[in-house]
């Protein structure tokens, strides 16, 4: 049975098929669509349609941008000769945030997955690659901890340890606050692995 008139109905589908929408987060978002007012709802689907008609790859880094440069690649108080590997847009972001890298990024757009039947054909290594071309001194490889991310980095600084160009990898570990009880073997490794000196 329909609880809803056609029109509310296509509305909640649409956007339950959203990533992280269950049909009751989109029936919420859809009552609450309906009761704003029209410019507002006007300005949202204008924004929508003007963020997918108009957002690109940047042309160096393959982060989205409404420009041909993102504004990172764009800035010449930039190190462009330090180059970070991502695996998302998210991810950059997250970097981003944090204030401290000068650098610049790359971003994959995915990691390999052979289960998945993403090969490295599948990311942007070629892109990555035609970068080391130009004076680059180093290249931060930041993929996820995940096996997909452990095994995008490993191809990644195979491939660019014969350029000559040093390749470095993020050390993860303990989050601060966790419980050391409480932590994988994997990332308790990383942890001991990427130690510092005091």
């Amino acid at each position: 049975m329909e609880y809803y008139s056609g029109q509310i109905a296509k509305l909640i589908e649409e956007l339950s098929r959203l990533p992280g929408i269950g049909t009751k987060s989109a029936q919420r978002l859809a009552f609450h669509i309906i009761n704003m007012p029209k410019e507002q709802v006007e300005q949202l689907s204008s924004a929508m349609i003007d963020a997918r008609n108009n957002i690109r790859y940047c042309r160096e880094c393959y982060t989205l941008t409404d420009q041909d440069l993102c504004p990172v690649c764009k800035s010449r108080s930039r190190d462009h000769g330090t180059i970070m590997v991502v695996e998302t847009p998210r991810d950059y972001a997250a970097y981003e945030k944090t204030g401290k890298y000068d650098g610049v990024y790359h971003v994959l757009h995915g990691a390999i997955s052979p289960m998945l039947g993403i090969g490295p054909n599948d990311i942007k290594l070629k892109e990555l690659m035609q970068r080391l071309q130009g004076d680059v001194s180093e290249v931060i490889i930041a993929t996820n901890s995940s096996l997909e991310g452990e095994t995008t980095a490993m191809y990644i600084s195979k491939l660019i340890k014969p350029t000559g160009v040093k390749v470095s990898r993020i050390a993860s570990g303990v989050p601060v606050g966790g419980d050391l009880e409480n932590i994988d073997e994997v990332t308790l490794l990383r942890a001991l692995e990427g130690r510092i000196e005091l």
